[in-house]
């Protein structure tokens, strides 16, 4: 059997085309599905400003919408194309708003907004597994949406920290509980790499203030310490993209499209 795993496709529809999928069993993707260029280019301006002691820029109910079509509108068309092949299993990334924040952007802006989750999950042959053990033919799939670890908010320093802090002591708590659920699995798929491996932040469209930093999260490292998962596949952080072992583990930042075919 063989599974191909890919990278943050980004509605980067071109590249995928480019992915020998011919006779692959089982598809496996890290999150970011569709473009995020509007939305990266709307937080990492007001990051900025918030740096700089600036007001935020107060973005328009049409921008905001057109920021969120372009990522629904890409994903669509991904997903589409890849279920030719196979199943496609996947995960949330920081790009997927799940229902309830569409559900709150929609009522903040004043306009309604499709549900992603509901219209992936009414496609055949696609599986959303944020936070879920799949059994595929006997490999054991663990699925792991996007989170902010409270290492994120202490290396990063937001200047919301005691805001974002508590929200990541839940989150992070929740995956702790999740992972030790998981226990012993064949592969991990996961938006963001562990702490230290494969997560540092040199691309220079990122914020000054997040250069050189590590974005990974230490709560997936430990993990992966302890059960020592075969592979663990993840994105999040393109300039991280390669592979490293961990004990027994192989990890794979697939970057942007990036892929790794494995048989079993």
């Amino acid at each position: 059997m063989k599974i191909c795993a890919i990278g943050d496709p980004h509605g980067n529809l071109n590249k995928i085309k480019k992915i020998p999928l011919s006779g692959i069993d089982l598809i496996l993707l890290t999150g970011d599905l569709g473009s995020a260029n509007l939305m990266r280019k709307m937080a990492f301006e007001n990051i900025e400003r918030r740096k700089q002691g600036l007001q935020e820029k107060q973005y328009t109910p049409i921008q905001q919408k057109k920021a969120f079509m372009e990522a629904y509108a890409s994903t669509i068309k991904v997903i589409k194309y890849l279920k030719k092949f196979a199943p496609v299993f996947t995960i949330f990334g920081n790009v997927e708003s799940p229902n309830y924040e569409t559900r709150k952007q929609s009522k903040e802006i004043g306009i309604k907004l499709p549900y992603l989750y509901n219209n992936l999950n009414k496609l055949n042959k696609i599986k959303i597994i944020n936070n879920i053990i799949i059994n595929f033919k006997g490999i054991r799939i663990g699925g792991l949406d996007y989170f902010i670890d409270t290492g994120w908010v202490k290396e990063f320093k937001p200047s919301d920290y005691k805001k974002r802090m508590s929200a990541a002591k839940k989150q992070t708590e929740k995956v702790k509980r999740i992972l030790k659920w998981f226990n012993c699995i064949d592969i991990l798929v996961c938006h963001q790499p562990p702490y230290g491996v494969l997560d540092k932040i040199t691309a220079k469209f990122a914020p000054k203030s997040y250069q050189g930093k590590h974005a990974g999260s230490k709560a997936v490292l430990n993990y992966i310490k302890e059960k020592q998962p075969k592979y663990v596949f993840c994105g999040h952080i393109h300039e991280g993209k390669g592979t490293k072992r961990i004990g027994k583990t192989e990890v794979y930042n697939l970057g942007v499209c990036g892929y790794k075919i494995i048989k079993f």
